[in-house]
C-alpha cells in the first residue's frame, strides 16, 4: 500500500514538473464583460457602467513562467455626476494591448494562473452625452491613448479558461488643463484555447 501511494505521488509530481518545465505556446480567443469607473481629483463622482471586450491572446511559457500578450477591442462606459445631479455619460472604444507576466500552478490542462503587467489602450471612438445644462461644465476631452496596469487570476480547464482582472489607470485620460481623470476597470472573461 505504501509503495502504491509513493508511486502515485511520484507520478503526480512528474506530471506537474513536466507540465511546468517544457516550453509551450498557446493561442486563443477571449471575450467578456468589464466595469469601468473613473478616479478623479475634482468634485465629480463616477458611477461604474458595464461594457464588453473581445479579442485574441497568446501565451509563451517555460519553467512555470509565461508571457501573455493580448489584443482586444473593448467598449467602456462610465458616468460623471456633479453635486447638482447633472450627468456626463461617457462611452468609448479602444484597442487594448496587455503584456502580462505570470505563472500557472497545476498540470494536465487544469490549473490556476496569476498574472500582472502593463496595458496600453488606443482609443478609437469617443462619445459623450450630457444633460443640456451640464454640457459646458464638464465635457471630458479624451486623449488618444492611456496606460494602465493589470492584476489578475484565472482558472484553466482544458481548452476553456475563466479570468478575473483589475486594471488600474496609470495615465490620465483627459487632456492637459483638465482635472486628472484615470480609468479603473474590472473585467471578467472567458477564453477558448485554439492552439
Amino acid at each position: 500500500m505504501k509503495r502504491l501511494i509513493l508511486t502515485t505521488f511520484l507520478i503526480c509530481c512528474t506530471f506537474f514538473v513536466f507540465g511546468q518545465v517544457v516550453p509551450s505556446f498557446n493561442m486563443g480567443i477571449k471575450g467578456g464583460l468589464n466595469l469601468s469607473k473613473f478616479s478623479t481629483d475634482n468634485t465629480f463622482a463616477s458611477d461604474g457602467k458595464s461594457g464588453f471586450y473581445v479579442g485574441i491572446w497568446t501565451r509563451f511559457g517555460v519553467a512555470g513562467i509565461h508571457l501573455q500578450p493580448e489584443l482586444y477591442f473593448s467598449e467602456k462606459n462610465t458616468q460623471l455626476k456633479n453635486s447638482l445631479g447633472q450627468q456626463n455619460k461617457i462611452k468609448f472604444s479602444s484597442l487594448d494591448l496587455p503584456i502580462l507576466l505570470g505563472t500557472k500552478i497545476g498540470a494536465a490542462g487544469v490549473g490556476v494562473r496569476l498574472n500582472t503587467g502593463p496595458v496600453v489602450s488606443f482609443i478609437v471612438d469617443k462619445a459623450q452625452s450630457f444633460d443640456e445644462a451640464a454640457a459646458k461644465i464638464f465635457s471630458l476631452y479624451l486623449k488618444d491613448q492611456a496606460l494602465g496596469w493589470q492584476f489578475g487570476t484565472g482558472l484553466d480547464l482544458g481548452k476553456l479558461s475563466v479570468g478575473l482582472r483589475y486594471e488600474m489607470g496609470l495615465s490620465k485620460l483627459n487632456s492637459d488643463g483638465d482635472p486628472d481623470t484615470k480609468l479603473n476597470l474590472l473585467t471578467l472573461g472567458i477564453g477558448i484555447k485554439l492552439l
